[in-house]
């Protein structure tokens, strides 16, 4: 992997310079003025995958009784014991890193390389996903344009409705961009597009499982009729070639100290601020769960152990988006829509997709228990525990979690409120300096789709 320090102390510079210092001195030779596509491009995958397997995930994954916060500030998160100055710097990584490059990304790429928009809307709309799921109402229409002067500071926080749909239309758009073909490029991504290496047909399968995503996301709102559009995206994901583990979207970290697996640095330079959860631990464990050992190093192992190499060693890939999800996705939407057998072996190749992907082989024992249902024996609470468990790690836990309430998590004894955590408070810096800001301080107040 390239070393990508370089590219992002250039990117800080350019969106965070002041536009007048003092006039007739403020254009400086080591500052750059214009950044090319393909510097940008990895710039919004480095910081999405900050985004996806950084201080986020952790979180939920403490949230989620996967991880056990042990000291400092993670003792805190275990107790829901945290406010919105305790954010302020994950909404200032999201829209001040991911999403403003994305959006420069997608605007300097134009007409001209419709791959790279592509790619870039794409990476805009997850972005945008992980903002409205922790925050409900977010910055959209009016986001990402302050480099316009004063009128644009301020901007209102959209509908969460809204900011589903506008990421839908942006994956659209995205999908659109991708199927032309590499002669209508003046500069088609290749290298520095780190997890596709330019392949816009996997950009394309991709963006149908989000698309899928959040589709299914709405279930509490219409049942039926999310669960049906989002087979419909699935069928296209599946057409496209998102048909096995190999298409997998993942994070891709190097051995250089400034690429490392955020899991491994945050391991290395804050041991024992976190560990497993004995929840996890005990549910894998009862199960026989071949994974347990990768996820935590041990087959044996106890709620002080640490995540395993697998997920946190220094150059670990990490899931974003898979074919194990999508399967799951499957499972649950056949299983609303009322077709049990369909759902039955969706769940099934879900299960063993993510145990051919974590362990580097099937389990016939594990699979003949737990990847074996039929249109009689599955369940909800079957799918979506297997799902709890494969997505390890992932942020779209905690969305899960929310919108079935599946496993049944109890609460710390020893919280701060009196339940966990269905959304994060409105960022400080958004009270204190917007002043269209939707602000919600209450962590238990649940996001529109929750409702």
């Amino acid at each position: 992997m390239k070393k990508l320090s370089y590219i992002l102390a250039a990117l800080l510079l350019m969106t965070s310079s002041c536009k007048k210092f003092v006039e007739g001195y403020d254009v400086s030779p080591n500052s750059p003025v214009d950044v090319p596509v393909n510097l940008l491009l990895p710039s919004v995958e480095v910081s999405t995958f900050a985004i996806y397997t950084g201080q986020l995930a952790r979180v939920t994954a403490i949230f989620m009784k996967q991880q056990k916060g042990r000291q400092f500030q993670y003792e805190e998160y275990e107790r829901y014991d945290f406010n919105e100055g305790d954010i302020d710097n994950d909404w200032w990584t999201l829209y001040d890193g991911s999403l403003i490059n994305a959006q420069l990304l997608i605007d300097k790429a134009g007409d001209k390389n419709p791959h790279y928009r592509g790619i870039g809307r794409i990476l805009k709309a997850m972005n945008l996903g992980i903002a409205t799921d922790f925050w409900g109402d977010v910055p959209n229409k009016e986001a990402l344009q302050g480099l316009k002067g004063p009128e644009y500071f301020n901007a209102a926080h959209d509908p969460q409705e809204q900011v589903i749909a506008d990421i839908q239309k942006l994956l659209d758009d995205a999908i659109v961009d991708l199927k032309l073909g590499v002669d209508k490029n003046v500069l088609p991504p290749a290298n520095d597009d780190y997890i596709f290496g330019g392949d816009a047909n996997k950009w394309i399968a991709t963006a149908y499982v989000v698309k899928a995503r959040y589709a299914n996301r709405l279930s509490k709102k219409s049942a039926s009729g999310s669960a049906t559009t989002a087979l419909g995206f699935l069928t296209q994901a599946y057409a496209a070639g998102f048909t096995s583990n190999t298409a997998d979207c993942m994070a891709k970290f190097g051995a250089a100290g400034n690429e490392w697996n955020q899991w491994y640095a945050f391991n290395k330079n804050r041991g024992g601020y976190m560990t497993m959860n004995g929840f996890f631990v005990d549910m894998m464990k009862n199960a026989s769960d071949p994974r347990l050992a990768v996820y935590a190093g041990s087959a044996t192992a106890t709620e002080n152990s640490v995540i395993g190499a697998f997920f946190a060693s220094q150059a670990s890939s990490m899931p974003l988006v898979t074919y194990a999800e999508a399967k799951f996705i499957e499972a649950e939407a056949q299983w609303r829509v009322g077709d049990k057998a369909k759902a039955a072996a969706a769940h099934n190749a879900a299960v063993k997709a993510n145990i051919l992907k974590t362990t580097g082989a099937a389990n016939a024992t594990y699979e003949a228990i737990n990847a074996s249902e039929t249109d009689v024996t599955l369940t909800l609470q079957k799918i979506m525990t297997q799902k709890y468990i494969a997505m390890f790690t992932q942020p779209e836990v905690w969305s899960d979690w929310r919108r079935t309430n599946i496993p049944a998590l109890t609460p710390n004894a020893n919280a701060a409120v009196a339940g966990i955590p269905r959304r994060f408070p409105t960022a400080q810096s958004e009270r204190l300096y917007n002043t269209k800001a939707t602000v919600e301080s209450n962590i238990l107040t649940p996001i529109w789709w929750d409702k």
